[in-house]
């Protein structure tokens, strides 16, 4: 029994009559109120809105000047990557507002048309194997200078093609060189001779199990010393032969 002649059980459940009393004044007061309380959270949020949208606006303009610039930069490169008749262009899209999200209002996609008079399509789709590596590498080289990354792997990016072409992927390659370091896996020795430093990767296979080895090159650079203006000598002096040397051939990466 407590002073005021209740039992323990009683007590509680005044208490707990007492909380249902404040709860219910509490959502009482809530509905009088909810009137205000809306107009605030309104004005908020269009103010909210307006400021995204303004924001928003701001960061598409300067997507559509960048992309510009982006598209021509590509396009420049496309001729000596053997991809001449290819057009490459940057597409924004306005979304719907239910899909704006924290990055703005647009939707952003890599087109290219391959053939002349094709309209452009998704670069992934219209692209094919050798010119996607090919549309990729010149895409790497013009944000090369931007590149976040201190080291690019490059695995077959000449799948596909040889020659003069060969030659011209090894000095696009040499060009992400000069800023960064450039690890490329490949078959070519126009682009093999390029690489300062070289590794023979090999493949050996036994009855119960396949080995893989990698070894230095005895010759670690084919161009040692040579200025830029040499490289690209060598480059097209090897894309323009039919039969590559011994020496050539064994500087190629292999698998």
């Amino acid at each position: 029994m407590t002073e005021r002649g209740l039992s323990v059980a009683e007590l509680e459940r005044e208490i707990a009559e007492l909380r249902l009393r404040l709860e219910i004044a509490g959502k009482v007061a809530a509905i009088e109120d909810g009137g205000g309380a809306a107009i605030a959270l309104a004005k908020r949020e269009a103010e909210a809105r307006q400021a995204f949208a303004e924001a928003a606006g701001t960061i598409a303009k300067l997507r559509r000047r960048a992309a510009q610039r982006l598209d021509k930069a590509i396009g420049a490169e496309l001729a000596p990557l053997r991809l001449d008749k290819a057009r490459f262009h940057t597409a924004i899209e306005p979304l719907a507002e239910p899909a704006w999200n924290e990055h703005g209002c647009d939707r952003i996609g890599f087109m290219v048309a391959t053939n002349p008079g094709a309209p452009p399509g998704p670069l992934a789709r219209v692209a094919s194997g050798g010119e996607l590596s090919r549309l990729m590498l010149a895409l790497k080289v013009v944000l090369a200078r931007g590149a976040p990354a201190a080291t690019l792997v490059f695995d077959e990016v000449d799948s596909g093609i040889g020659g003069a072409a060969a030659a011209a992927v090894g000095e696009r390659l040499y060009r992400l060189g000069e800023r960064l370091q450039i690890l490329v896996v490949t078959h070519s020795p126009q682009v093999a001779a390029i690489g300062a430093h070289h590794w023979r990767v090999a493949k050996q296979q036994s009855v119960n199990r396949t080995a893989t080895s990698v070894a230095i090159s005895r010759r670690t650079s084919l161009t040692g010393d040579f200025s830029a203006r040499n490289r690209r000598t060598m480059s097209r002096r090897s894309c323009c032969s039919s039969a590559p040397s011994a020496r050539r051939r064994s500087a190629a990466t292999k698998r």
